[in-house]
């Protein structure tokens, strides 16, 4: 049975690049991960950025915990049009078009779009 202690943190880093605040992601986001994911998350979206950006770039698995996670992030931040995903790989890209998530996120397909006014 793998560590508990052999789980990487999911924010594996946080920029600010003009007004927006980017949070890169990695790794297997689920169950295990999600309350840190949350409370960074949330932590960053009361700072109130202009854009709050999630690269989802290295991220290798989300679940639906995860996805709770992302949602509760852009309903704290206010301005809907203030949160986006960055750089989904296959297996987020999937599970943001399975939970229909990819028609009410603002998703771009670079981490260059994403910063884009």
């Amino acid at each position: 049975m793998a560590s508990g202690n052999a789980r990487q943190d999911p924010v594996v880093g946080v920029s600010e690049n003009g007004e927006a605040l980017v949070v890169r992601l990695a790794g297997e986001l689920d169950l295990y991960n999600t309350p840190v994911l949350r409370e960074a998350l949330l932590e960053y979206a009361a700072r109130n950025p202009t854009r709050l950006v999630v690269d989802l770039a290295e991220v290798t698995f989300i679940d639906s915990t995860a996805l709770g996670a992302l949602i509760e992030a852009r309903a704290s931040l206010g301005s809907k049009d203030g949160f986006v995903l960055a750089s989904p790989g296959l297996e987020a890209r999937r599970a943001l078009e399975i939970s229909g998530l990819d028609r009410h996120f603002e998703v771009s397909e670079t981490l260059e779009d994403a910063l884009k006014p």
